[in-house]
């Protein structure tokens, strides 16, 4: 499959899921990019490390840029989530692999809840509403 091709794949895939389906892209997103930057630590490569750790970071600003404040449960998500984010910025200053292990567990935590959760709702709307809005954008 070619770049393009692809691409345009991912674009339907983003445009075409549910609310609960994208919380768990960018949450897949976040794990992907840690553990790339670990790897990328391993090797040396400084570069592609921060990279990787800004687009985790990225992702973080979008989810808490994304719920809905009006639970009170979103209070606690947001003060979690800048938590994550923190810890990234931590890790992509120090190159520290023990601060991304932690980070990857947090969002392994969190994707393996939220997935429980919407499943048991049967991806209703309304089990993801606390936790995000809808209009996410997914880059990177």
């Amino acid at each position: 499959m070619n770049a393009q091709a692809y691409d345009q794949y991912r674009k339907t895939s983003v445009e075409s899921a549910s609310p609960g389906r994208l919380l768990l892209m960018l949450f897949e997103g976040a794990i992907r990019f840690v553990d790339n930057a670990k790897r990328s630590i391993d090797e040396k490569d400084i570069e592609s490390a921060h990279n990787n750790i800004i687009k985790a970071q990225n992702i973080m600003l979008q989810l808490m840029s994304s719920l809905n404040m009006e639970y009170e449960i979103s209070n606690q998500l947001f003060n979690l989530y800048e938590y994550i984010y923190y810890q990234l910025m931590m890790a992509n200053t120090k190159k520290d692999l023990a601060i991304l292990a932690e980070v990857r567990e947090l969002l392994s935590d969190f994707q393996k809840t939220w997935d429980e959760a919407i499943k048991k709702a049967g991806s209703s709307k309304s089990v993801v509403e606390s936790g995000m809005t809808e209009g996410i954008n997914i880059k990177g």
